[in-house]
């Protein structure tokens, strides 16, 4: 994987001259969306909602489009899963390679990362407090694996794969921008997103998740990953947000 990295960042290199980035902090900004991304991070912690009492699970209580793709638990499948969330959340640096020497563009990179992280994770973690919904392993004899006693009710959304996507969204919101013209860019996008879907389809075959856990998990992840870096964009790029304040709040408005 380091090879890979190394490699393939020498090739955008290579291709493209080194630039100033697309993407700048701005510290009034930064304060509203940094304030709302710790928000929204620690918002779970004060909601827990647990399941009351025995509850019977039956495979035909479940929707008919979960139902086609319900899997008793793997182990295996569902540790590639979780090994796999983590390499993904390293890809994103590949859109600093043309910048690697300009210490504000690594500043905003950290800024904008963080912010979407945390609204990922706060968000998806919000809802599975307040929402119960048992595994899909649930419904299966085999009942809760060791591992899994403090979750098993939280399956909605799928917290791996909203992270997964949101590494694919920031890359390919972030590469795409910085590199409109390199013929990287449909590789990139084609080949992040496929291993985030890969991510997707193992929480679901592990029997960790639905098909509606992962698809609404993904969906939080790519509007996130896309947002921020659009709420980042210079002034003078095709695309930019503005934020005036007023009296007692803000405006915002973003121009395409």
């Amino acid at each position: 994987m380091k090879k890979f990295f190394c490699v393939f960042c020498l090739l955008i290199i290579s291709m493209n001259a080194y630039s100033e980035s697309v993407f700048i902090y701005d510290l009034k900004k930064d304060i509203i969306i940094g304030a709302l991304s710790i928000g929204v991070f620690v918002s779970p912690f004060f909601f827990n909602n647990q399941p009351i009492g025995l509850v019977v699970l039956e495979k035909s209580n479940v929707n008919a489009f979960d139902r086609a793709l319900m899997f008793s638990y793997n182990k295996t499948l569902d540790k590639i899963s979780d090994y796999g969330v983590y390499a993904l959340l390293m890809f994103p640096v590949i859109s600093l390679a043309g910048q690697y020497k300009d210490l504000n563009a690594w500043l905003t990179y950290g800024i904008m990362y963080t912010e979407a992280f945390l609204l990922t994770f706060g968000t998806k973690d919000l809802l599975k407090n307040l929402i119960i919904r048992y595994r899909p392993y649930m419904y299966y004899d085999t009942g809760i694996p060791m591992e899994k006693v403090n979750d098993w009710c939280k399956s909605f959304p799928s917290g791996s794969s909203a992270l997964a996507f949101l590494s694919a969204g920031f890359l390919s919101a972030t590469f795409s921008a910085e590199y409109p013209d390199s013929p990287w860019k449909v590789p990139v996008i084609a080949g992040i997103y496929t291993l985030a879907g890969g991510v997707a389809a193992c929480r679901i075959v592990s029997g960790s998740h639905f098909m509606t856990d992962v698809l609404t998990g993904a969906a939080i992840g790519s509007l996130y990953g896309w947002l921020i870096p659009v709420l980042h964009k210079r002034q003078n790029s095709n695309n930019n947000v503005t934020i005036n304040f007023i009296g007692n709040g803000f405006i915002a408005a973003i121009k395409y």
